[in-house]
């Protein structure tokens, strides 16, 4: 049997999250669809569309869509959908997981890649992370958990625009990459996004041979330099910044920083930093990714990890016009950029 698809779907209250969810159980899309509803927010779907005995777990639908609502464990609701499907009782093409108002995509993510069974079953497909444009900026300075949506985020949907102005979604999407350089944005109006912008996006490759994304790190990201005129304030400053919308009025503590370098890495060297500081900073360590040159090996290593989780996978060979150098962009909380590049630089041969 073939793994099963998994999207992970999280975003801020009234981010658009049921609104989208309703559209992807509503289209005639063809494809068989569980959702799995981490029931911890006050937004419940199951209210606006189903309407069922609360004892039942799985709810098939008149589309073919399951709604799967968690009770219990992710990873016990996950094995049951897998084994049903096994066994011939359920047919369902891919899994979406609603986490509603959850401060942490990490743990739902590190789900698939910690546990043998579920490995065995799912491809973790990406992560996406909707945003609303009209409370975005008062959210991800009050709320850590909206600010770690961001970083974890394969995907930005952001929600809303229509409510604000060209400015003011231009100063957030500017934020919004400060935070996370590696996720492509997206505007769109109430869920309406199309379903091969939702699913299939191979966003998340923990341990999967990949392609490079060819905008990956580019040089000209505002990602990894310091701005001169970064400054910090108390959250509810009335700095002049707050009307002009320039983005760097709050110092957020998700935060991105890129290592370049190239002089190729020594393996065990590098494995050693890298070990030494997933054990310290590793709950905050949100998401890190690169492509690395390496000693002793004439192919691109790709390296991603989330949280304590790390992993790396060959990739092509360097190409004969192509210098080879190594590029990782680190995603975290209030990570000490300093000894993170000073390290990796001490990794290299």
């Amino acid at each position: 049997m073939s793994l099963i698809p998994a999207t992970i779907l999280t975003g801020f209250l009234g981010s658009g999250k049921t609104t989208l969810l309703k559209r992807v159980l509503s289209e005639a899309h063809g494809q068989k669809i569980a959702i799995i509803e981490n029931e911890f927010g006050e937004e419940n779907i199951d209210n606006d569309i189903l309407v069922t005995d609360s004892k039942e777990q799985i709810i098939q639908m008149s589309n073919g869509c399951i709604c799967c609502t968690i009770r219990e464990d992710l990873r016990e609701a996950l094995q049951l959908l897998a084994a049903k499907k096994r066994q011939g009782l359920l047919d369902f093409d891919r899994v979406v997981i609603e986490t509603t108002g959850v401060a942490d995509p990490g743990p739902v993510a590190q789900t698939f890649f910690m546990d043998d069974e579920i490995a065995e079953s799912y491809l973790l497909d990406s992560i996406l992370t909707l945003v609303d444009a009209k409370h975005a900026d008062q959210q991800l300075n009050d709320r850590q958990e909206a600010r770690r949506q961001v970083g974890f985020a394969d995907q930005i949907f952001i929600s809303k625009t229509d409510l604000v102005s060209a400015e003011a979604t231009q100063a957030l999407m500017h934020r919004l990459k400060h935070m996370n350089p590696r996720a492509p944005q997206q505007a769109v109006h109430f869920g309406e996004v199309a379903l091969s912008e939702v699913f299939d996006l191979r966003g998340f490759n923990l341990n999967s041979k990949l392609d490079i994304d060819p905008d990956f790190l580019k040089e000209d990201e505002h990602a990894g330099h310091d701005h001169a005129h970064d400054h910090e304030h108390g959250e509810h400053c009335d700095h002049p910044s707050h009307q002009s919308g320039h983005h760097h009025h709050h110092d957020d503590d998700v935060k991105s920083f890129v290592f370049r370098s190239e002089r190729a890495f020594d393996p065990a060297k590098l494995e050693d930093f890298l070990g030494a500081i997933v054990n310290i900073y590793g709950p905050r360590m949100l998401r890190y990714k690169g492509v690395l040159y390496m000693k002793g090996t004439d192919r691109k290593v790709i390296f991603q990890g989330v949280h304590q989780l790390m992993g790396s996978d060959l990739g092509p060979v360097w190409a004969q016009d192509e210098k080879p150098c190594s590029k990782m962009v680190f995603i975290g909380i209030d990570l000490p950029k300093d000894i993170f590049l000073q390290g990796m630089e001490q990794s290299l041969v």
